[in-house]
């Protein structure tokens, strides 16, 4: 099984002819709330934010969204989970999440990451890689070992917590599966006012046009991951 961050990713690794079954992860668990005392409440949560902030219904989001996580529940043993993560805050919340779902199971699971991407650009992840390029990222594979994959899981537990402290701790850990790790939760730790204070820079030096002040948040926060939609929100609140 491939676990692919997002619909674009899909579109490319359809044409890469890589064997499996796959999952697309849609959520953005980057910004909402996450707390939740169970799994069937988190759906809960999760699903009431996307309506309220993108409009769309309930029964759209268990289907498209809800429902594809949940293909890591219940595991056959002999199956092989390959998650398809990008570096930044956006993918490595998400990644955590699905981590957390395969805390219990007895499946091999491995990070496909964009290793082919220089240093100068590792926070543009898969996007605009070529289908030979995501071949290369599935050969050179990381597996997650147990203390891996306990890792995400804290983390993950640590991020739906607002557990910073913990969290921060955390990121003081060596993995190969989370090579980024302490600028990402760095970034979480910072991300209530850092992006913010970013855009009204970039604004007050007199951007006004979107995909300007987009590239221009990108090349200084690309850490953060965020699309035009989480871009744009935060504009509005400032």
């Amino acid at each position: 099984m491939h676990v692919l961050a997002g619909d674009a990713l899909a579109e490319n690794f359809n044409k890469a002819d890589i064997e499996g079954e796959t999952a697309i992860c849609r959520e953005c668990l980057v910004e909402g709330g996450v707390k939740a005392e169970n799994i069937n409440d988190f759906w809960r949560v999760r699903s009431n934010f996307i309506k309220s902030d993108y409009g769309e219904s309930e029964e759209k989001y268990y289907e498209t969204v809800a429902g594809e996580l949940q293909k890591l529940e219940n595991l056959a043993p002999e199956i092989e989970v390959n998650l398809w993560f990008e570096y930044e805050l956006f993918c490595q919340t998400n990644m955590w999440f699905c981590l957390y779902l395969l805390r219990e199971t007895h499946a091999s699971v491995y990070l496909v990451a964009p290793v082919v991407r220089e240093n100068d650009e590792i926070w543009k992840g898969f996007g605009d890689l070529s289908v030979e390029d995501l071949r290369q990222c599935f050969v050179q594979k990381t597996k997650f070992e147990k203390d891996d994959i306990a890792l995400g899981a804290n983390l993950w537990k640590a991020y739906q917590n607002s557990d910073y402290e913990k969290l921060d701790k955390l990121s003081e850990t060596n993995s190969p599966c989370f090579p980024f790790l302490e600028e990402v939760c760095l970034a979480e730790i910072k991300k209530n006012f850092r992006p913010k204070n970013i855009l009204r820079e970039i604004t007050e030096n007199g951007v006004s046009d979107f995909p300007k002040i987009f590239a221009e948040f990108s090349r200084r926060a690309g850490v953060y991951g965020f699309g035009d939609a989480q871009v744009k929100r935060i504009l509005q609140e400032i």
